[in-house]
């Protein structure tokens, strides 16, 4: 593994996201001496926070799984994850709501789910789902250890046992393939692969490989913090703080200076600077190029598709939705041609719905309820689309009659406060191609195929984050920053 040499004593960390608090923290618990920078006045990044009329949303992820990563990573200091943070499992995971007016709870115990499975679409679906369950389980085991939660430094590292026996198992194939051998229902096929979209890639494009975040988050189970994703950011700071990274808000970094071929310290929009004997920058990829004086990124990516988020508090509660909803429009493939090929809005729109208040009623005013409605839409590479023109106003009031269409009766005169983001808005935040899923997991940007996580050339700036390995998603952020410390420090 290629570590940074020489002194490594102090450290700068560009970017209080969860990827750069997981390095940060690690690095503390290394010895070393961390000032982590943040531009705004609160942690999180992605994993942020809206406060409007007294509703409190998350402005980035809702889904929480493999909360053994924050135990392991709050660990490394001695602390207990459930001293921080209240963690509850929602059961279900997801409700699946489908055109033809049926519903699938998504259960993260086998055994019920069979039954679930078998009670909406048959025994033989059941039988097909705990195929499928055996078939993902092996899949994650095989993909962690070797390919997920490892610095690779080149394809030759992707040349052990456990790739062969990945390839015995279809993992090169393509998903909905793979998903179809298990099941014949269109409904089960649909929930179990509709993840591939959290990757930026189509479900009949995406590797099979990409089954284990389905198996994320249908088997191993979805977690909701009390307080809302963004109390995982705040714990986080709070325990680096503990622990003596010094963290410095409202403090938007300029630029790195780099003396002697290596970067020497970090300089801020106000004129401040901090030395270092080596960076870790959290932004997204190509923004964090943007701050080194050897020029912006080189590599042409392909980004993820984007998407709109309407945020809302509402004066109204709907009996037959769950903490999460995924409800599906009668076409399949064809919106993902829409949106990742033609770079058009989906024609019949999935949508995810969320309902904190479900778990959390403190996150708005007593009897009130929050809402995060989520829709896939083409990232800004597509010409199509001026998001900074009528179109926002226009979309968000689609969604909304949508919404109402599919059982949310009334949903738009309850609204008491909203904010719609759409893609010129993530990119007015600093998220390439206005997209906050970053760079999508094709072939060639997956594993060592994806940006690397040390500078190529300064050998002491390391970077964390989505846009760079292992990937997207919440569990992906915090193992970049244990691989981004690992350069550092050069543990294992």
């Amino acid at each position: 593994m290629r570590t940074v040499p020489g002194p490594t004593d102090r450290v700068v960390v560009v970017g209080a996201g969860l990827g750069g608090l997981a390095a940060a923290i690690r690095l503390a618990a290394a010895g070393r001496e961390v000032t982590l920078l943040e531009r705004l006045d609160y942690p999180g990044g992605r994993a942020g926070k809206l406060s409007v009329d007294g509703y409190e949303f998350d402005t980035g992820p809702t889904v929480l799984t493999m909360p053994s990563l924050l135990e392991e990573l709050l660990g490394t200091v001695g602390e207990d994850l459930g001293a921080w943070v209240t963690l509850s499992r929602l059961d279900p995971a997801y409700r699946a709501h489908f055109p033809d007016g049926s519903t699938l709870d998504v259960i993260a115990d086998t055994a019920r789910m069979a039954g679930e499975v078998a009670r909406v679409c048959g025994s033989r679906e059941a039988d097909g789902y705990l195929r499928f369950v055996e078939y993902a389980r092996e899949l994650w085991a095989l993909e962690r250890a070797d390919f997920i939660d490892r610095n690779l430094d080149s394809p030759r590292d992707l040349v052990t046992a456990n790739l062969w026996r990945l390839l015995r198992l279809g993992g090169f194939g393509r998903l909905q393939a793979k998903v179809d051998s298990f099941f014949r229902d269109p409904r089960t096929r649909r929930i179990f692969s509709f993840q591939a979209m959290y990757a930026g890639v189509a479900p009949h494009q995406a590797l099979a490989l990409y089954a284990v975040i389905a198996y994320l988050d249908s088997v191993a189970g979805v977690y909701f913090p009390r307080g809302g994703i963004h109390a995982v950011s705040r714990a986080l700071a709070d325990v680096a703080t503990k622990h003596g990274v010094s963290i410095h808000y409202g403090a938007a970094a300029e630029r790195v200076e780099v003396t002697h071929g290596r970067a020497s310290g970090v300089v801020t929009t106000d004129g401040r600077r901090f030395p270092a004997d080596a960076v870790v920058l959290n932004p997204d990829l190509p923004v964090a190029y943007d701050l080194l004086p050897t020029g912006p990124l080189r590599r042409r990516l392909r980004y993820s598709p984007s998407c709109v988020v309407l945020h809302v508090g509402s004066r109204q509660g709907y009996g037959g939705i769950a903490h999460h909803n995924i409800h599906f429009g009668r076409s399949w493939r064809e919106t993902f041609d829409e949106v990742i090929d033609r770079g058009r809005l989906m024609s019949d729109p999935s949508l995810l719905v969320t309902n904190p208040t479900r778990s959390d009623p403190s996150l708005a005013p007593e009897g009130r309820h929050t809402y995060y409605v989520l829709a896939p839409t083409p990232n800004l590479t597509a010409p199509l689309l001026d998001w900074r023109g009528s179109l926002a106003g226009t979309y968000r009031s689609e969604l909304i009659a949508t919404l109402e269409q599919r059982g949310y009766r009334g949903f738009g005169d309850a609204i008491e406060a909203s904010r719609f983001v759409t893609p010129a808005d993530w990119a007015d935040q600093g998220m390439a191609a206005g997209t906050p899923f970053a760079a999508a997991h094709t072939l060639r940007q997956t594993g060592p195929f994806r940006p690397g996580n040390v500078h190529p050339t300064l050998s002491n700036v390391v970077f964390a984050g989505s846009g760079t390995q292992p990937g997207v998603g919440v569990p992906m952020v915090l193992i970049s920053g244990r691989l981004a410390a690992q350069r550092i420090t050069g543990a294992s």
